[in-house]
């Protein structure tokens, strides 16, 4: 028996009708020939499959279709525009974070994730969010200056009006403080 998905992926509106039991990743690669997300373990221990789902990186082998009817997937293919690599590609080219590629699409992912929720991680919040992606060539380091490369290209292009709002911010809470602080005699 199967069931109708509508999921979108990359942008694009993509309906179907899956086994329950097919995981996100071989819906991908299988049905959809969606190539980059890569299958390692099956057993969500490798990362070679993160994806993300709902702007939440997760590992597509813990997830089925099913499940992600509804959501929005994107894979390592929707990061590049016009065929221009996003900052974080960028940076892990730039760096050399990156040997045979098997495990580049998910650690591509992973730092998306991370970055998208501090964008100027610590060398150390690097490779905690890394953790969960396996790579047996690069021993790591190269990957985490490729994060913090694609961390500063993408701080370097926050509008300066963006920029500005922060001072903003802490004067309006710097005279609440003094509002608040009793008067002194």
């Amino acid at each position: 028996m199967k069931f109708p998905v509508e999921i979108t992926v990359n942008g694009v509106k993509r309906r179907s009708e899956v086994e329950p039991r097919l995981l996100l990743v071989h819906y991908l690669r299988d049905v959809l020939e969606i190539t980059g997300t890569h299958v390692g373990c099956e057993t969500g221990i490798c990362g070679a499959c993160t994806v993300h789902l709902d702007d939440e990186a997760v590992k597509s082998c813990m997830v089925l279709a099913v499940q992600a009817d509804g959501c929005s997937v994107t894979t390592v293919e929707g990061l590049a525009s016009d065929g221009t690599l996003d900052d974080v590609q960028q940076g892990f080219w730039e760096e050399h974070g990156l040997q045979c590629g098997y495990c580049t699409p998910g650690l591509l992912m992973s730092a998306h994730d991370l970055l998208r929720k501090s964008p100027n991680p610590s060398a150390e919040e690097i490779r905690r969010a890394i953790n969960g992606n396996l790579c047996r060539c690069t021993g790591y380091q190269t990957i985490v200056h490729s994060i913090q490369n694609a961390a500063q290209k993408m701080r370097a292009k926050k509008p300066a009006a963006a920029k500005q709002v922060q001072p903003a911010k802490l004067r309006t809470s710097k005279r609440k403080r003094e509002q608040r602080r009793p008067a002194t005699v």
